[in-house]
């Protein structure tokens, strides 16, 4: 399953892309996702303090 940023609740914090294992999270006012380089196993979504990741 693809990785979701809501970007509307994204509060840019970069507590997501230090938990990818993969450095496939950039952080340049809002997270995004580098879908090629992602490799779907969720580590981003329960460290987002705001719940703005999904799967």
């Amino acid at each position: 399953m693809a990785v979701i940023i809501d970007k509307d609740s994204c509060i840019g914090c970069g507590a997501c892309a230090g938990g990818c294992p993969v450095g496939a999270i950039a952080v340049d006012g809002v997270a995004t996702v580098d879908e090629g380089a992602c490799i779907e196993c969720g580590a981003c979504v329960g460290t987002c303090p705001v719940g703005a990741i999904s799967q």
